[in-house]
């Protein structure tokens, strides 16, 4: 019996993630698709979730540290892959040994890439990253004619072949936003000069999820989903996870520890941010800020207990925290959900990001090792319900996934 599977446990439903994928296919449906599992498949599991998403048609998967891609080609997977956050000194001769497509964003890391591939005597499979106004990686404007020309004779030479030409926008997520018109039209304008510079790339790409929903004119060869692909929406101005055909992959789950009445005027967590308003029923959910709940939605963060909606009551601990059951019982063992897909009534990860003034990224990315990730398979679609793979015994009393 799985002890710490008993407690809580994050039920992952593969047949989500498939829906999605084909969700987002639809949008883009011109372009090729790749499913972002960087950060273990947005906190969902890389290996199992790029395994469903290759079924569901993501012709590539795309991480960012090259570590993340080494454990994906180690459980099998061997297609298209690329991985893009890189310094100096890394594994670029392993990446090439296992045939990743690295991204680089100026001239240092196509000599190292190029380096690694003549001490290999293999072709290392390179995509160019410009900066078209998001600031983070990807290369100057101004440096751009430069590493082009480079990357040609690197090519040339045989160490290089440069599959793609890509960038991130920053603003996709807020419609109408100007710098999104800015990027498109500088992204254009890259395009033409390393096709100038004699490059014949295989894929261009610069959408993320809310360009894939939303900004076809961006589509261009490959789509790049991430949120998407886990049925979150990417902000709550494009719209909700329903708006665009999306289903939450992840539901979050804890048997409840401890059950009592206490009276009024009863100090609840530390500092006593809460105390009861009246005689009452006090659950306690064994998740804390360790496992990933956070600490800031304390006194705002919602749950399903007894099967109605709860607030967090005072503030949420490492471990635990409580919820106040009012007139309503329950029993220790029963089921508290703190968010899936809300069909079932329960919250969101998304009214979590609201609860705690952040985004749904961060909710389902932040739930830590101590709690296990159970596969099912909902069989959306088809019909057909069956658990796929568990972590040991995870029963919890109250109902399953």
């Amino acid at each position: 019996m799985n002890e710490t599977a008993k407690r809580a446990r994050a039920v992952v439903d593969l047949a989500a993630v498939r829906s999605n994928v084909q969700a987002l296919r639809a949008c883009a449906p011109r372009a090729e698709l790749m499913a972002v599992v960087k950060s273990d498949g947005y906190g969902h599991g890389a290996v199992r979730c790029g395994r469903a998403a290759r079924e569901a048609g993501a012709g590539w998967l795309g991480t960012a540290l090259p570590e993340e891609a080494f454990a994906l080609r180690a459980a099998g997977d061997t297609g298209r892959l690329m991985c893009w956050l890189w310094t100096p000194g890394g594994p670029w001769r392993k990446a090439v040994e296992q045939d990743i497509d690295v991204s680089v964003s100026g001239l240092w890391a196509l000599r190292e890439v190029t380096a690694a591939a003549r001490a290999c005597g293999r072709t290392a499979r390179v995509q160019l990253k410009v900066d078209t106004g998001l600031g983070r990686n990807g290369c100057q404007p101004a440096d751009w004619p430069e590493l082009t020309a480079a990357a040609r004779a690197a090519e040339a030479e045989g160490a290089v072949s440069v599959t793609g030409v890509w960038s991130h926008f920053a603003c996709a997520d807020e419609p109408g936003h100007p710098s999104i018109a800015v990027q498109l039209a500088a992204f254009q304008d890259a395009l033409k000069t390393a096709e100038a510079a004699g490059l014949r790339p295989e894929v261009r790409h610069l959408s993320n999820t809310p360009a894939t929903l939303t900004l076809p004119e961006a589509h261009f060869d490959l789509v790049r989903a991430g949120i998407g692909v886990y049925g979150i929406s990417p902000s709550p101005e494009l719209g909700t996870f329903r708006d665009f055909g999306l289903r939450p992959a992840m539901t979050l789950e804890a048997a409840l520890a401890s059950v009592k009445r206490v009276p009024a005027g009863h100090g609840v967590s530390y500092g006593h941010a809460y105390t009861t308003p009246g005689e009452t029923t006090l659950a306690l959910v064994p998740l804390g800020y360790a496992d990933g709940v956070p600490r800031h939605a304390s006194g705002t963060g919602p749950v399903l207990v007894a099967g109605e909606w709860r607030t967090v009551a005072g503030r949420i601990a490492m471990d635990q925290f409580v919820v106040d059951l009012g007139g309503d019982s329950a029993a220790e063992g029963d089921r508290a959900v703190l968010f899936g897909p809300g069909d079932r009534g329960e919250p969101t990860a998304e009214d979590w990001a609201r609860a705690a003034g952040t985004i749904g990224y961060e909710i389902v990315t932040r739930i830590g090792t101590r709690v296990p990730r159970v596969y099912v398979d909902s069989g959306i679609g088809n019909g057909a319900a069956q658990a796929e793979e568990a972590e040991g015994d995870t029963a919890l009393t109250g109902g399953t996934a």
